[in-house]
């Protein structure tokens, strides 16, 4: 794979130079989002030597060193150093624990390495939080934890060789300024190429070279063919629970609302029997849950309804390929429609969806706001996000380039003036405030 810069590579340097072994460095994703390629490039960059134990396919003989050699740390190391032939330096070597779900007895170990001190260890994994995964076993407090997310749109423009339209919009939208037609048109063409793509490093990569959008797709479906597998071996039990909810997900988007309505799976259906589902779902970071937040006036957290709900995929171009999973990329609409800019429902439910991804790689969780009133209207409210930024919350709309009003988020901030922060409206369009709302390209949404 062509190398790919990502983000969270400057949050481990800072990890190393703050900890300087205090702790482990723990990485949490999803499958294929580039944990184990990100881990050894910075291994190979930032020490003289280290050894990748992939617990994956380790041999039982190595994984059983972390349970037998447990309490002799210098054999320990010296059967590493001679399995993997690599020699260990003190303070300048690292250890890659990858997949370190599939072997607990090396996380629990973790502890007493760090205090040890001699290296620095990374550990990478997916599911981390399973009860089949950290049974018996008891959790580090010494891991410092980071989540790793698909690309973002600046990342996705680093892999283009692109590294100055970001730097230009943060200046634009810090000012409010208009983009300019020309170059705003160029930039969302770039952003749906992204919305397409999605940010899996192994489909941006196959993009990236010659713009194949075809086989971008083959490696999705092969991605989302891996995910179900996951499924099988990791939720069993509720398996089948889990598959309905994730083959729906396009199905939900593409409604009015977005909400996830769970009588489309069974009339009966309730939200205790699928809750495991949603999050076995959640904490594969397979998925992106969005949750109601009822009264925005006492924080998103404390008030919030887990059993109205929005699921959005965790990459955006997963979704693409997932909505017509069983056709060709020649007979995937959506590769047209959003080409074109032919706006329809399926468009707003990728647009969304990719806002969604964005938010959660920038550190917000998500929230939204539903009230249901038919007999009073005036308070009847859909706000699509309702992120913090500057201490405040903020509502937050996506539209398509075709609205004319924005009811809800007016209804909204008259309802709870004086308590919010500044609104946006995000959607295909150049930089313009009206009424109060600032309304930003759906790129910028980045900044947010």
């Amino acid at each position: 794979m062509a190398d790919i810069r990502r983000k969270i590579y400057d949050r481990m340097l800072e990890w190393k130079r703050r900890d300087r072994g205090a702790s482990a460095l723990l990485i949490d994703g999803a499958r294929r989002v580039g944990k184990s390629y990100i881990a050894e490039k910075f291994a190979r960059s930032e020490y003289r030597s280290y050894i990748l134990i992939d617990f994956a396919k380790a041999p039982q003989t190595i994984k059983d060193l972390f349970d037998k050699d447990a309490d002799d740390l210098d054999l320990l190391f010296g059967k590493l150093s001679a399995y993997y032939g690599t020699p260990l330096h003190e303070r300048d070597s690292a250890l890659i624990f990858d997949e370190v779900q599939m072997c607990p007895s090396a996380r629990q170990l973790v502890k007493y390495l760090v205090q040890d001190g001699r290296y620095d260890y990374i550990e990478t994994g997916s599911l981390l939080t399973l009860k089949q995964n950290v049974r018996d076993i008891v959790i580090p407090s010494e891991e410092e934890h980071l989540e790793m997310f698909p690309l973002d749109f600046e990342e996705f423009l680093w892999a283009l060789g692109d590294e100055t339209t970001i730097p230009f919009l943060k200046e634009r939208f810090d000012t409010l300024t208009p983009v300019g037609q020309a170059l705003h048109r160029k930039i969302m063409n770039d952003f749906r190429q992204y919305m397409l793509v999605g940010g899996m490093p192994q489909a941006v990569a196959a993009y990236a070279g010659n713009k194949d959008f075809a086989q971008a797709d083959r490696i999705k479906k092969r991605i989302l063919n891996l995910y179900r597998e996951d499924v099988s071996k990791f939720a069993r039990g509720y398996e089948s629970r889990v598959y309905a909810i994730f083959d729906e997900i396009p199905g939900q988007l593409s409604k009015k609302d977005k909400k996830y309505r769970l009588t489309s799976l069974n009339k009966k259906a309730r939200f205790r029997e699928y809750e495991d589902a949603f999050v076995w779902l959640s904490e594969a970071m397979i998925v992106n849950t969005c949750v109601n937040a009822t009264d925005p006036t006492v924080g998103l957290s404390l008030s919030r309804d887990h059993t109205t709900q929005k699921c959005y995929m965790a990459d955006t171009g997963l979704l693409v390929t997932q909505t017509f999973v069983d056709d060709s990329f020649a007979d995937n609409r959506l590769y047209r429609d959003i080409l074109f800019d032919k706006i329809n429902v399926n468009e707003g439910m990728v647009m969304e969806n990719a806002v969604a991804q964005t938010f959660r790689s920038a550190g917000h969780k998500l929230f939204f706001y539903s009230r249901a009133d038919t007999d009073h209207r005036e308070n009847h409210m859909e706000i699509d996000f309702l992120i913090r930024r500057d201490r405040k919350i903020c509502p937050v709309e996506v539209k398509s380039a075709a609205y004319r009003k924005h009811s809800s988020l007016d209804k909204f901030m008259n309802k709870f003036r004086g308590r919010l922060g500044q609104g946006y409206v995000l959607y295909p369009k150049d930089v313009m405030v009206k009424d109060g709302v600032v309304h930003a390209p759906l790129y910028m949404s980045i900044f947010l």
